[in-house]
């Protein structure tokens, strides 16, 4: 413990990692804005950032050809990063352009996450009509948690990070995964809003999660199954990253007869049925809960809730899910 503190206050000690380690405390970012940022050398920038992620200061996260970084979510690199980030002078020259910098990179994000929903939100209207107020339905699902300790939440298809959002009040920490890089960079500007602060998002496959077994007490999968070519496959593999006594819950549309949404929206499945969804959540070791109904003028909401049994089938790991949650 001593000798992983010294190692922090060392690697910490020298003016472009101190200001390295206050930026990716604000936000998780890349080399390049990072870079941009600091007016330095890409070498130089990830020199810095192998040193502060090699004494545990630092995350990094590889997303196809990008790698993030942020502060450690936890454990003592958590705790010693705070600590120094209190001794910062808050009217430092340095610091405040970095500040400014920073500001001006997010900005650049929300525009860009502002254009990416604007070209899909006429399409997201259109289906939207067909049922209750979205509203209702987030209603529903966080009271599905509301009595529930939440340490670690994992919504699988996050789109624009708004379940992530919605629970983060909730939760200690959250995770969202998408295949969508557009659906993840909107996501990442929603979720520098005042309160979402405990959730991330990252890119990854529902099939073939890059999580350990048992990593999350809960689950949601909000309007992406259907888009599902093996639900079957998704819920086991949902299943498999549950904690036993944990909660997954399942928000998706009943069985209906609008062929439109397939030709018009992709839709691989025209919603699903109480006895399919059990079947599946018994065949992925979860034991089905009574469902709640949300009708609305042409679909049918409903909300599959289950519980991972303590004795259920265990999982064998594939190497994407060897590696440890952070």
């Amino acid at each position: 413990m001593l000798d992983f503190v010294l190692q922090g206050l060392r690697a910490a000690a020298e003016p472009t990692r101190f200001r390295l380690l206050a930026l990716c405390a604000d936000s998780e970012l890349t080399v390049t804005e990072l870079t941009d940022i600091l007016g330095q050398s890409q070498p130089r920038v990830s020199h810095h950032l192998k040193q502060l992620c090699d004494t545990g200061l630092l995350e990094r996260r590889q997303e196809g050809t990008w790698a993030f970084y942020q502060v450690i979510s936890d454990g003592v690199g958590k705790e010693l990063a705070q600590k120094l980030l209190t001794l910062l002078p808050k009217e430092d020259g340095a610091l405040i352009l970095d500040r400014q910098r920073l500001s001006k990179v997010k900005q650049a994000r929300a525009v860009e996450a502002q254009r990416l929903f604007a070209e899909n939100a006429p399409r997201w209207d259109e289906l939207r009509r067909l049922y209750v107020p979205e509203h209702e339905v987030e209603v529903a699902l966080k009271d599905v948690f509301s009595n529930k300790h939440v340490s670690d939440f994992l919504d699988i298809g996050t789109g624009t990070g708004r379940i992530l959002e919605l629970m983060a009040d909730q939760i200690d920490r959250g995770v969202g995964i998408d295949l969508s890089r557009a659906m993840l960079a909107v996501a990442r500007v929603n979720l520098q809003r005042p309160g979402a602060s405990n959730c991330q998002v990252r890119h990854g496959d529902m099939y073939r999660m890059p999580f350990a077994t048992g990593s999350f007490d809960a689950v949601s999968i909000h309007m992406v199954l259907h888009f599902s070519d093996d639900p079957a496959t998704a819920l086991l593999e949902a299943s498999r990253v549950l904690r036993p006594g944990g909660h997954m819950v399942v928000v998706d549309f009943d069985r209906h007869d609008l062929e439109f949404l397939r030709t018009e929206h992709a839709h691989r499945r025209l919603g699903f049925t109480d006895p399919e969804m059990r079947g599946w959540f018994e065949g992925a070791g979860l034991q089905c809960e009574t469902p709640l109904r949300l009708e609305g003028e042409e679909l049918t909401v409903v909300l599959w809730e289950a519980r991972r049994l303590a004795d259920s089938i265990r999982y064998s790991d594939s190497p994407l899910s060897q590696k440890v949650l952070k």
